[in-house]
């Protein structure tokens, strides 16, 4: 199983940047296994168009802001999501007690990996390394 990070997931979203070329080919060869996506993501992203929709100062950029709005809630509809559930908010608080020094978000994408088994696509390989047991996957390093 494969779960995108917010950082990988925006790649895909916009369709262009280093790597994008890349993973769309490596995730092209595992048609029959879905990757997924994480509700953390999900809120990542979401408050990301919220706040730009909120400091809009004209109506184009109000409409445009919407419309971005749509396609995140579309394009995370098409994708199977992993909750934060009970299990993950465990792992989570084992994770902080632990000391592991990687963002709060991060930290939460990192433990909902880790009670599903999952490897992690994410360009953010300095700070989930320091994961215990996170499985990472390393299409975008070195990407032009």
């Amino acid at each position: 199983m494969i779960v995108l990070d917010t950082d990988a997931l925006t790649l895909l979203q916009r369709k262009e940047g280093a790597g994008f070329e890349r993973v769309t080919h490596r995730l092209r060869t595992l048609s029959e296994q879905p990757t997924w996506v994480t509700i953390v993501s999900f809120e990542e992203q979401m408050r990301g168009w919220l706040a730009f929709i909120a400091g809009a100062k004209s109506p184009e950029k109000q409409v445009l802001g919407y419309a971005y709005l749509r396609s995140l809630m579309e394009g995370f509809h098409s994708r199977p999501m992993l909750d934060f559930d009970p299990a993950a908010s465990i792992q989570y608080q084992r994770l902080v007690k632990g000391r592991v020094r990687v963002g709060t978000m991060d930290l939460r994408i990192a433990a909902i990996c880790l009670v599903h088994g999952a490897s992690l696509l994410t360009m953010n390989l300095s700070d989930f390394r320091k994961v215990p047991g996170l499985k990472l996957v390393d299409w975008l390093e070195g990407a032009p």
